[in-house]
C-alpha cells in the first residue's frame, strides 16, 4: 500500500495553517470521474486523508461529467458557492478564462507545491496555460486514444510481431492490409472496432489523423484555412472507406463498441486509455484474451495523437484564506505525488519525475504507448473548443453520416467549415 508523502509547504503557507489553532482544515473536492479512475481516485482520496487525519482532509463529491459538469461550475462561482479545488479538462481552460471561473496558479503556489514547468511535458504545459500567459491548472496526467488489440486474433491471422504488437502500423496501406487480413482470417465480426455513431468522440481520431497530415483546425482565428480543409477530408475518406469495406462497426455507440472489443468481435479498437482498467479488471477475472494497447497507426505522414489532461483547478474566489490555500496545495501535491497509483487507471502522468521512474518503464500497457507523449496534440486555444464545447457539436453533426457512408467527405467538410467559421 501507498503511503502519502507529509509535503513541505512554504514557512509564510504554514503561518497560515498554524494560526487556525491546528484544527483540521477541510477542502470541498468536486470531480467528474466515475468510471476506473473514478474509483482509484477514490482509493487516493481516502489514503491522503489517513495520512493527513488532523491537519487536512478531503470531502469529495463526484458530479456528472461534460456539461453538466461545467455548468455547475460556472453556475457555483456565479454565486459565491463554489468547491475550493475540482477536476477539470485543460481543453475548457481558454473557455474558463473567458468565463472567469477559474483562479490562476500562481508562481508562489508553484514553488510552495515544489514543482514547475520543467517537470512536465511542454505540450503539457502549454495545454494549462490559458491565453493571458497565466496557469490555470495543474497538471495530473494526459490521456490519449490508443489502439486496443486482441493478441490471440492478430497471431492467429499472422499479425503480430516477435514483441506482441500489431504488425501494419506504418502506413495508410499496411494498416487497412492488417485489417483485411483479419477479416479474410473469418474470425471476428469487424477487425477494428470504432465510436461510429458517436462525432463527439470520433473527433478525437479525426483529429488525430488531420494533425498527422501536419494540419490544424484554427490557424490565426479561421476554421479549415488554406489545405485544412482537404486534410479534414483526407481523414473522414479513410476511416469512410474502412467502414463501407466492413473493416470497421458501423453505426456503433460508445458501449457498444467496448463490448465488440471485449466479447471478440472486434479484434482492434480504438478508445481512450481510461478504458484499461476495464481490460485490465476482466483479465485479471479471466474473462478476456490476452490484449495490449499502442499508439495509433501512423495513417499519413508522421506520427500524431489527439489527447487531453485532467487538471487540478481552483475556482474563482475559492480558497483565497491563507490556511484554506495552503491545504489546497497540499492536496495537490500529495495527489500528484501518488501518480505511479493514477497510471493503473490508463492515464500518462504528466509528471515527468514519474514517467521516467523504473516503475513506471515497467508499467504495461501503458509503458508501450507512453511514447506517444511526444507525438500529442491538443485542441486549439479557443472559446470554442474542449471537451463538450460546440465545435465538438457542429463537427458531430457532419461526422456520423460521413463516418457511415452516407455523405461525401468532401461535401461534409464544407457544411463543416461554413458552420464553424458561422460561430
Amino acid at each position: 500500500m501507498k503511503s502519502f508523502k507529509k509535503f513541505s509547504i512554504t514557512s509564510a503557507l504554514l503561518l497560515g495553517l498554524s494560526t487556525a489553532a491546528y484544527a483540521e482544515e477541510k477542502v470541498v473536492w468536486w470531480d467528474f470521474l466515475g468510471g476506473g479512475d473514478g474509483v482509484r481516485m477514490k482509493q487516493l482520496i481516502s489514503e491522503f486523508n489517513t495520512a493527513n487525519a488532523g491537519e487536512v482532509s478531503i470531502d469529495a463529491t463526484t458530479l456528472e461529467w461534460g456539461v453538466p459538469f461545467y455548468t455547475k461550475v460556472q453556475t457555483s462561482v456565479a454565486v459565491g458557492e463554489a468547491p475550493d479545488i475540482m477536476t477539470y479538462h485543460a481543453s475548457r481552460i481558454p473557455l474558463a478564462v473567458e468565463q472567469n471561473v477559474l483562479d490562476e496558479i500562481t508562481p508562489a503556489d508553484w514553488d510552495a507545491m515544489g514543482l514547475s514547468s520543467n517537470d512536465f511535458a511542454e505540450q503539457i504545459w502549454d495545454g494549462v496555460t490559458g491565453p493571458d500567459g497565466k496557469i490555470y491548472g495543474v497538471p495530473l496526467d494526459t490521456h490519449p486514444i490508443v489502439l486496443y488489440y486482441n493478441k490471440d486474433v492478430l497471431e492467429a491471422a499472422g499479425q503480430l510481431n516477435p514483441d506482441g504488437t500489431p504488425k501494419g502500423m506504418g502506413s495508410r496501406e499496411e494498416f487497412t492490409n492488417m485489417l483485411k487480413a483479419i477479416a479474410d482470417s473469418g474470425s471476428v465480426k469487424f477487425p477494428l472496432g470504432s465510436v461510429t455513431a458517436d462525432g463527439n468522440f470520433m473527433f478525437r481520431t479525426i483529429y488525430s489523423l488531420v494533425g498527422q497530415q501536419n494540419g490544424e483546425l484554427m490557424t490565426d482565428g479561421e476554421f479549415l484555412a488554406g489545405d485544412n480543409a482537404e486534410k479534414l477530408t483526407n481523414a473522414l475518406s479513410v476511416l469512410q472507406e474502412w467502414t463501407t469495406s466492413g473493416l470497421q462497426s458501423t453505426y456503433t455507440d460508445y458501449p457498444a463498441t467496448v463490448a465488440l472489443f471485449t466479447s471478440g468481435e472486434a479484434a482492434m479498437m480504438i478508445n481512450g486509455v481510461w478504458e484499461v482498467p476495464t481490460m485490465t479488471d476482466l483479465h485479471a477475472g479471466g474473462k478476456l484474451f490476452e490484449w495490449g494497447a499502442v499508439e495509433l497507426p501512423v495513417i499519413f505522414d508522421k506520427p500524431a495523437t489527439y489527447s487531453d489532461s485532467h487538471v487540478f483547478a481552483i475556482p474563482k474566489g475559492s480558497a483565497t484564506d491563507p490556511a484554506k490555500r495552503a491545504a489546497v496545495l497540499k492536496v495537490m501535491a500529495g495527489i500528484l505525488n501518488e501518480s505511479l497509483f493514477w497510471a493503473t487507471a490508463g492515464h500518462i502522468p504528466a509528471n515527468n519525475s514519474v514517467t521516467n521512474s523504473a516503475e513506471y518503464k515497467s508499467m504495461e500497457p501503458n509503458a508501450t504507448y507512453s511514447t506517444l507523449t511526444a507525438n500529442m496534440i491538443y485542441d486549439p486555444k479557443t472559446p470554442l473548443a474542449g471537451v463538450a464545447g460546440p465545435i465538438f457539436d457542429v463537427m458531430s453533426t457532419h461526422f456520423v453520416p460521413t463516418l457511415n457512408g452516407e455523405l461525401d467527405p468532401a461535401e461534409a467538410v464544407a457544411y463543416i467549415k461554413e458552420d464553424l467559421n458561422d460561430m
